[in-house]
């Protein structure tokens, strides 16, 4: 099988500095829906990327829970991979993949994490099921088997049933704050439209197209 043959031609759209919002939130909020109106599958769903003390980086796929004037907002454990790398390193890089409008977007910024409300609030907003396995899953701890995963949850299931379930002390939401966004729309010939959004010291931001 020749890898080569797999290409596409990117014919959708096109990208132009005038069809942009000057503030990159607001541009990626009207993008943002119209992927939903486009029934993009999973459209919340972004790469996350972080470095471990060694810089060696590690990518995986979060769920955007909200967008606001402080950033991106998604929530996990904090003594996962990912919690720990943050917790040495809050520099981090967020990538959206929406092919079925062509388009990708990038965000690179400092992560922090949110109040304990906000992030109790989110959890209260979770399935009875996603909040058991919460507190079940040490995430990223070696498991000896499936069945030890699934013993633990119909134990915690049990014991928080017909109640709320609280929020675990090692489950809360993180934001990461922008200092870049760039847009990326698919061209004919691989002559794809980049433009990236710098913030500037005094709080507005500079716009650029990039070469493909």
């Amino acid at each position: 099988m020749k890898l080569t043959a797999f290409r596409k031609e990117y014919t959708l759209a096109g990208l132009r500095r005038r069809d942009l919002a000057e503030n990159p939130t607001l541009q990626f909020q009207e993008w943002f829906e119209q992927a939903v109106k486009a029934e993009v599958p999973e459209p919340t769903a972004m790469s996350l990327a972080t470095v471990n003390e060694l810089g060696q980086p590690s990518v995986r796929t979060v769920l955007l829970k909200a967008v606001d004037e402080r950033g991106f907002i998604f929530c996990t454990n904090y003594e996962s991979r990912k919690g720990c790398e943050l917790n040495g390193n809050p520099n981090a890089g967020l990538l959206f993949f929406w092919k079925e409008l062509e388009r990708q977007v990038f965000i690179s910024g400092v992560t922090r994490k949110i109040p304990a409300g906000e992030s109790d609030a989110y959890f209260k907003a979770r399935p009875f099921g996603s909040q058991v396995a919460a507190w079940v899953s040490k995430q990223s701890s070696v498991v000896e088997h499936r069945e030890a995963l699934e013993k633990k949850f119909q134990e915690v299931e049990q014991e928080y049933s017909g109640q709320e379930v609280p929020l675990p002390p090692n489950w809360g939401g993180y934001v990461v704050t922008p200092d870049t966004i760039e847009f990326w729309q698919g061209r004919v010939n691989r002559l794809h439209d980049r433009f990236r959004y710098t913030k500037q010291a005094d709080g507005l931001w500079k716009v650029e197209r990039l070469s493909p």
